[in-house]
């Protein structure tokens, strides 16, 4: 049961954590682990630094007593972290509601046993339809057909909703909105697009590369009958938009524009243990110290404190001066 009034400084309360399983990825997405900084000479986590699933289950464990009723594995690319499915099984009894997102690169191989361990959705990051563009924003040698494949095989291992996420960057890739769009209507999947935005300080973000959500909204609704649709719990993310026929939804996640900082219940943990209670933190607590110095009911008081001096909201203060702070990586927290 969910102790009482455990909140941040702004009244929010944590119900949703992100768990970095690796930092190592595949791909090298421009936006977040982009290759002229995380190349050959880049050093990564030794793997002995990443929290064990024994370390992974117990800081769950303790942070439902606070609310926490939604978790969800991340990397870098999480199905590059070996034997995840036992992760997934010791989760599922924890009584939350458990999640992945992945390139999708890997997902033919691994939905099945994923699904069988107890993994009920899955989200997909795939930012264009047509190759060149794809590899473009995603520079590496996986092609789009192979990660369609990966959704398939979501969908046939009974992952349920899939939802594909689309960073649009002005300049890059935005003529592919619509054509993903149009790609999976009828299918049952959901598309959301997601404003590019400033996380870390590698991947050259300006604000001139930001389109505005309602901007492409309004390019969408020129070629598809769009209709507002509730959200499902006040900290969706996600701004919805069905189809009028019923032929599906699409989402759009306005962070720079439009930002939702006033009902973020969010929190990171890194692969190596520390705990992020923004995006677009500078600095973490570290949890490996905590879970082994202290037992379950010291842990969940321990995560309390930290949460209960939580006064993030950046995006609601982002400036030409709160960009130039230290921030920490994508690729190191998970989106």
């Amino acid at each position: 049961m969910a102790q009482e009034e455990v909140t941040d400084r702004l009244g929010r309360q944590l119900r949703d954590l992100r768990i970095s399983v690796t930092d190592r990825c595949n791909f090298r997405c421009p936006y977040c682990m982009p290759r002229e900084r995380f190349g050959e000479e880049h050093t990564f986590l030794p793997r002995r630094a990443f929290l064990s699933f024994d370390e992974i289950e117990k800081v769950v464990r303790a942070c439902v007593p606070l609310g926490l009723d939604k978790v969800r594995l991340t990397g870098g690319e999480p199905l590059l972290r070996p034997n995840l499915s036992d992760l997934v099984i010791r989760l599922s009894d924890a009584g939350v509601d458990l999640a992945l997102t992945t390139n999708g690169s890997l997902l033919r191989r691994h939905a099945q046993d994923l699904s069988k361990a107890g993994l009920k959705r899955v989200t997909i990051s795939l930012d264009a339809i047509d190759e060149d563009v794809h590899q473009q924003m995603s520079d590496s040698s996986v092609t789009v057909a192979h990660i369609l494949d990966g959704i398939e095989a979501a969908r046939e291992a009974g992952l349920s909703p899939i939802k594909v996420n689309c960073v649009i960057r002005r300049g890059v890739n935005e003529e592919q909105a619509s054509k993903l769009v149009h790609h999976f209507r009828d299918t049952g999947v959901i598309v959301r697009f997601i404003e590019f935005m400033d996380v870390g300080r590698t991947n050259g973000w300006t604000l001139g590369e930001v389109i505005p959500s309602r901007d492409l909204l309004n390019h969408l609704q020129k070629e598809f009958d769009l209709v507002p649709m509730e959200s499902e719990r006040p900290s969706d993310v996600a701004v919805r938009w069905g189809h009028s026929d019923g032929s599906g939804e699409i989402g759009l996640i306005s962070s720079v524009s439009e930002p939702f900082c006033g009902d973020c219940v969010r929190a990171r943990i890194s692969a190596d243990g520390r705990l992020f209670t923004c995006l677009f933190a500078s600095g973490g607590h570290d949890l490996r110290a905590l879970i082994h110095d202290v037992d379950g009911g010291d842990l969940t008081a321990a995560i309390a404190a930290i949460w209960q001096r939580r006064a993030d909201r950046y995006s609601e203060l982002r400036s030409e001066e709160t960009s130039a702070l230290p921030r920490i990586e994508m690729s190191y927290i998970g989106g």
